[in-house]
């Protein structure tokens, strides 16, 4: 079966605080994004990989190819107002009857181990989405009201976000809406059972300037 990773690196990453967008924020000797790209590539190098990029990154994104002679080959399509639209706009270049993997260019820390069991359970159920559980206490803010709230019944969702092609080509017809927070959210509000699957907790989205550390520190390990 045909496999695709559609990795979204067309959003702005404000809150990095950087003059660039944090995807091509260099750590461990690349920009966050090539560390990326080379963990689908290691999984399999049969996979096709398609790049959402943002139109004024394009030129950016080709002088660092030359720059660090990345070789990994790639598709890049232009990605939209939001993430919705983004991968919308990437899905149009898959098949029918294969398989497809959604990934955050800013989680470069995702394990071989977490991308082959996610694809596996995407293949037998139709989807599958990585999480890891919660170790400190949360509580739930009602206004200006706060309580505790039982954590072992909330998880933290990551990517790959993996599903089969007919369920994301039919989720994705949808009219976009705020409450798509990520794919699963998308694929949920078409009648689909989200497959939860243990995740890696070094899988952590590069968002503020305090995780280009950690993230660091993790991949020179």
């Amino acid at each position: 079966m045909k496999k695709y990773v559609i990795i979204t690196a067309s959003g702005k990453g404000l809150r990095m605080q950087s003059d660039i967008p944090k995807q091509f924020i260099e750590i461990a000797g690349k920009p966050i994004i090539m560390h990326t790209i080379e963990k689908f590539y290691n999984y399999n190098k049969q996979i096709n990989i398609i790049v959402t990029l943002s139109t004024q990154m394009l030129d950016y994104w080709n002088t660092l190819i030359e720059k660090y002679k990345f070789t990994i080959s790639h598709k890049i399509v232009i990605g939209g107002e939001t993430r919705f639209h983004s991968i919308k706009n990437a899905i149009a270049e898959i098949e029918e009857n294969s398989i497809t993997a959604i990934h955050d260019a800013v989680r470069p820390l995702v394990s071989l181990n977490t991308i082959v069991r996610c694809f596996k359970k995407a293949e037998e159920c139709g989807n599958a989405v990585p999480f890891i559980n919660i170790n400190e206490s949360i509580r739930e803010i009602n206004g200006t009201i706060n309580k505790i709230a039982n954590r072992d019944n909330f998880v933290l969702i990551q990517t790959p976000q993996i599903f089969m092609s007919d369920i994301l080509i039919k989720a994705y017809e949808q009219e976009f809406s705020e409450n798509f927070t990520d794919d699963a959210s998308v694929a949920e509000n078409i009648g689909q059972n989200i497959n939860l699957i243990e995740g890696n907790y070094d899988n952590i989205k590069i968002t503020k300037p305090q995780d280009l550390k950690i993230a660091e520190a993790l991949l020179v390990k």
